[in-house]
């Protein structure tokens, strides 16, 4: 093979080489952009409560993936791309621990929903307390690694209790190196473990995990819920609204697709979220012309220290103005006020 030849071989190869680094090498952030915008009368199945009313309430999501440098440039020329660290997005878990927290986030928050739902629709409903869900766990607790993200903590000290404000209240009377006993469940299995407390904040004893309420709910009328792959909290508030809208029958749409976003919890408060410019763009590219979004009024200490914050509803406001002028973007802060801004629409 003549020089050049060669030369031309090594430049195909080196530039191959670096075509496929610049798709398939991995960096260490995530990129953050629109997701999807999807139809919960099929995600949402009522027995004997179909959805038959024109119009659509719409689940929006942000979508993330691990940046790689293609990627990683253009989220840094697109306006609604963002590229965020590992610790930022996974708050430093690993990603099968991550999928497995927003899958119980997801799971809760439809929970939440459904309760929500039924209740103001006057329909059956309760809920049964399993125990504390673990979120995280610090690797300097004595608990860690036999006690994992995604376990259910059942007893301490063969004590059950209410909530978790009730086993917190248990741990904050031990001292630190007084050692306690778990009882946790782990898939259909459960399992004890007997370890010293450590020093947590405000030099108090603690196990070092991070948890959660884990609440079962049950109606008498039969509901299936089916998210698929999309996780995290954010999907409360528009869960309840199609759930009440197939059990009472109520044309809350008009005809209309209504999206938005938005936590729910017991008490039909909504919460905020975060990436809401980025579902006003999943909005807006499938068709949604109403766009829910939380608003809790910032405190003068987050204004203090923030003097640039903006709500939930004031970036989705912000969003739409300038990528969605047609959308309607409404503030809401309960269940029971997006019901009525809805029936006046």
């Amino acid at each position: 093979m003549k020089k050049k030849g060669i030369k031309k071989y090594v430049l195909g190869i080196t530039a191959a080489i670096i075509l496929l680094a610049a798709v398939f090498w991995p960096l260490p952030n995530y990129i953050e952009g629109p997701g999807d915008a999807s139809d919960l009368s099929r995600i949402v199945n009522i027995k004997h409560h179909p959805d038959k009313r024109k119009g659509m309430f719409m689940l929006t999501s942000v979508s993330i993936a691990q940046a790689r440098p293609l990627t990683y440039l253009y989220a840094k020329l697109s306006p609604y791309y963002s590229v965020e660290s590992d610790d930022s997005v996974t708050d430093g878990q690993n990603m099968q621990e991550y999928d497995k927290v927003q899958r119980f986030y997801m799971e809760s928050s439809i929970g939440e929903a459904i309760y929500t739902a039924y209740k103001h629709a006057k329909q059956p409903v309760k809920r049964t307390y399993k125990g504390i869900y673990v979120l995280d766990i610090q690797k300097k607790s004595k608990f860690y690694p036999q006690l994992k993200v995604g376990d259910v903590v059942v007893k301490i000290d063969g004590h059950q209790f209410k909530n978790a404000a009730g086993f917190v209240n248990y741990v904050r009377k031990k001292k630190v190196g007084q050692q306690l006993t778990i009882t946790y469940k782990r898939g259909h299995k459960m399992h004890r473990i007997t370890r010293p407390l450590i020093k947590i904040a405000n030099h108090r004893a603690g196990i070092g995990i991070t948890l959660t309420d884990d609440v079962k709910v049950h109606t008498k009328v039969p509901i299936k819920v089916n998210p698929g792959q999309v996780g995290g909290p954010s999907g409360g508030l528009m869960f309840s609204l199609q759930i009440y809208g197939q059990l009472t029958n109520q044309d809350l749409r008009h005809g209309k697709k209504v999206a938005g976003t938005g936590t729910i919890d017991s008490l039909g408060q909504v919460g905020e979220i975060g990436g809401i410019d980025k579902k006003v763009i999943a909005a807006k590219k499938n068709g949604a012309t109403i766009f829910l979004a939380p608003y809790l009024k910032p405190t003068k200490t987050i204004l203090k220290y923030e003097p640039g914050h903006l709500t939930n509803y004031q970036l989705a406001k912000r969003t739409a103005k300038k990528y969605a002028p047609k959308m309607k973007v409404i503030p809401v802060k309960t269940f029971n006020q997006a019901v009525s801004v809805l029936q006046k629409q």
